[in-house]
């Protein structure tokens, strides 16, 4: 069980029946009404794809300065270089501006720093350099916001400098001659939530004049939206269309670098979601910025030969391998520091190591703070400086975080959900501190549960086709704000689950009435998943369409899966039995019977404790904890018997329990103490029962 808590919503029938009536499909409507969306008109207006951006580019505060500044270099011939961020916004933003200003004739180059030569942002060696080969003007994409020092160095040089980014800004601006950041204070653009490539987009139509906007946007929108996607952006207004549109029109995009990476990932000829660009294309072309070969990716999307392009993407995908080992390891180190933790730090993680790869702990921290529902900061140590990157949780906001400890930092920058920090490894102890305060003062003091959002449970599985699934499709684009949707089967039995993928992955099969399903778990197998075949399990998952040899079928793609937290019909009437028992109702003798534990299934209840329950006691879920012991007693009626010794023990002063919802809090509190069964009121009771001739069936 990957998440402690599942939010199972309440059921919105009232409104899923008002959309179905109107035509929408089940599941829609199911997915729209959990969202507050209940009626036809709500509907489709969410469900419309604009296809023109909403606002004109020149309601930035600046971009009638860039424009300018940028056309007269282009006028004049000056020499222009595109400083973009290593990561896939970064990226797609530096190509976007790089292939309009070549498409004018503009002479053009682009720069990418090295994430660990050169580090995040503008820096001045890098200005040198372009100086020293000539650049008149320099335009940032995805960065440059608080360069205050380095744009000062620029203008001393005689370089000028137009920003754009989309990071949040300090209360001081660099001095460029243009700074366009939606996030500016003074700045009215109605959509704050643009990523660097969206606002390297904006630039390039208002370059181009609003007679190309359609056909410059159509030209660049794939790009934009893989930077957008990876960037995890807000997916409304804007962004929503751009993505959209990007995703329409990726299988005839202008780009061959990006055609020969599809080929490369598989994905050619492939309907291609915000899901497979999330998860396939955007990791790979982030791993050239990760493992310090950003310009690789960059080559390869402006690339227009076929030949080079497909020799860089497959390099590209090595690349991203071996990112992935990496990744594997250091994300293995961090667990065991986790465990080491004492609770007061694990409000917010803050990790620290000389051996990490600093290119790749931003994506452990992402892994960190969703399987331990916190903030995380990785940092990566080197002569006595460190150089971190952490990721958000739970609308916690890191770059107001980081700003409370900015004493502690030599500098930092970014936005609410990922940001990037330079820290003195001596101040790490007392960062750690002070952020664990921060985290537990925006978490109301209470320690972060691993918690999971389920958007629909599906109470009628056998509905579930494959033209109800085909469907969902209707609410791409998906992202931060749109959520892919979580569905969730609950008392399902596993039929069976086997390791595939070199024992990395698990594949199963779930059932439920009389449907099945096929499932596949990534980064999860058998021995580890918490639960075997022939149990009784609830399933949470994304609803997929599997292709496989021309055939296709729905496919669950796990996110979870724990022992049911429902009741069977017979569980459900065993406990209501235990009930009436407990409340001193007098019970029928064949029930009485079916109640009662032999002596010998009480003792391998009582050792099945012992044995299981360390000394701090446990903290589990109820119904699967019955359900073990259980199967440790054996016998006759084993659920109903185990629910009934619990109490007993209780009873007995042998264990302290405390049942909250579904959960149960249980400390043995024997102290060595005999006692003998036959205390027990409880038991007594069953047995004078048993013990009294029948009259009817009833004492």
């Amino acid at each position: 069980m990957k998440f402690h808590k599942w939010n199972i919503p309440a059921a919105e029938r009232e409104s899923v029946r008002r959309l179905t009536d109107a035509g929408y499909p089940w599941l829609v409507s199911e997915v729209l009404a959990r969202r507050g969306i209940s009626s036809p008109e709500e509907a489709a207006a969410f469900l419309e794809q604009d296809r023109s951006l909403a606002h004109s580019p020149f309601l930035m505060k600046d971009m009638d300065a860039a424009v300018e500044r940028i056309n007269r270099a282009i006028a004049d011939g000056e020499r222009i270089a595109v400083f973009g961020d290593y990561d896939v916004d970064g990226i797609t933003a530096t190509c976007i501006v790089v292939d309009y200003l070549h498409r004018r004739g503009a002479d053009c180059m682009h720069y990418i720093p090295r994430r660990i030569e050169d580090g995040y942002g503008l820096g001045r060696d890098a200005i040198l350099s372009l100086h020293q080969q000539g650049v008149e003007l320099l335009i940032t994409v995805d960065c440059g916001i608080t360069g205050v020092d380095e744009v000062e160095y620029a203008r001393t040089l005689g370089m000028d400098v137009v920003i754009t980014d989309h990071h949040e800004c300090k209360d001081e601006l660099p001095a460029a001659c243009a700074v366009v950041d939606p996030h500016r204070k003074d700045c009215p653009y109605p959509f704050k939530h643009l990523a660097g490539c969206g606002v390297a987009l904006k630039l390039v139509l208002a370059l181009g004049g609003s007679d190309r906007e359609e056909a410059l946007f159509a030209r660049y929108c794939t790009l934009a939206a893989i930077g957008t996607v990876a960037d995890v952006m807000l997916m409304s207004g804007e962004n929503r269309t751009i993505v959209s549109r990007g995703l329409e029109s990726i299988d005839h995009s202008d780009f061959t670098g990006l055609h020969a990476l599809l080929q490369e990932a598989g994905l050619a000829d492939k309907s291609i979601s915000s899901v497979q660009i999330g998860f396939v294309l955007a990791p790979r072309i982030n791993a050239a910025g990760r493992m310090g070969a950003a310009d690789m990716a960059a080559d390869l999307l402006l690339c227009d030969d076929e030949v080079q392009a497909a020799s860089l993407a497959r390099q590209l995908c090595a690349l991203n391998r071996e990112r992935q080992a990496v990744e594997q390891d250091i994300f293995s180190q961090a667990l065991e520091m986790i465990e080491a933790l004492p609770a007061e730090e694990r409000s917010a993680l803050v990790l620290s190591s000389s051996e990490w790869h600093q290119g790749v702990v931003g994506i452990v921290a992402s892994r960190l703070s969703e399987k331990y529902s916190c903030p995380s900061f990785m940092i990566h140590l080197n002569e006595g400086v460190g150089k971190g990157s952490c990721r958000s949780w739970g609308g916690f906001n890191l770059f107001a975080a980081l700003e409370s400890c900015s004493d502690l930092l030599l500098g930092f920058g970014g936005h609410e959900l990922a940001a990037g920090f330079t820290i003195e490894e001596k101040n790490i102890d007392a960062f750690r501190s002070r952020m664990n305060q921060y985290a537990r003062a925006y978490q109301g003091g209470g320690v972060p549960v691993p918690s999971l959002d389920i958007d629909v449970v599906l109470n009628h599985p056998g509905r579930v086709t494959l033209e109800e699934v085909e469907a969902l499709d209707a609410l791409e684009p998906y992202g931060a704000g749109n959520n892919r949707p979580v569905f969730c089967l609950r008392g399902a039995t596993l039929e069976r689950a086997q390791n595939v993928g070199q024992n990395r992955h698990l594949k199963l099969r779930l059932s439920k009435g009389s449907a099945q399903f096929d499932g596949i778990f990534f980064s999860t197998v058998s021995q580890t998943c918490g639960v075997s075949a022939g149990s009784r399990v609830d399933a949470a998952f994304y609803l997929q369409v599997n292709e496989f040899r021309g055939n296709r079928s729905v496919q669950l793609q796990m996110v979870d899966i724990r022992p049911s937290l429902s009741c069977s019909g017979r569980e459900e009437e065993a406990l209501r039995l235990v009930e009436r028992c407990l409340a001193g109702e007098n019970l029928p003798h064949r029930e009485a019977v079916r109640l009662l534990p032999p002596r010998e299934q009480c003792v391998r209840a009582w050792r099945a404790l012992q044995r299981t329950v360390p000394p701090e006691g446990v903290q589990e879920y109820y119904l699967p904890f019955v359900r073990t012991l259980a199967a440790e007693m054996g016998g006759t009626e084993p659920f109903a018997r185990a629910a009934l010794c619990l109490e007993v023990f209780r009873e007995l002063g042998l264990v302290s329990l405390r049942r909250s919802d579904d959960a149960l809090r249980l400390v043995m509190t024997d102290r060595g103490k005999k006692v003998s069964l036959e205390q027990s009121v409880y038991l007594r009771m069953l047995q004078d029962i048993l013990e009294m001739p029948k009259r009817g069936g009833m004492r």
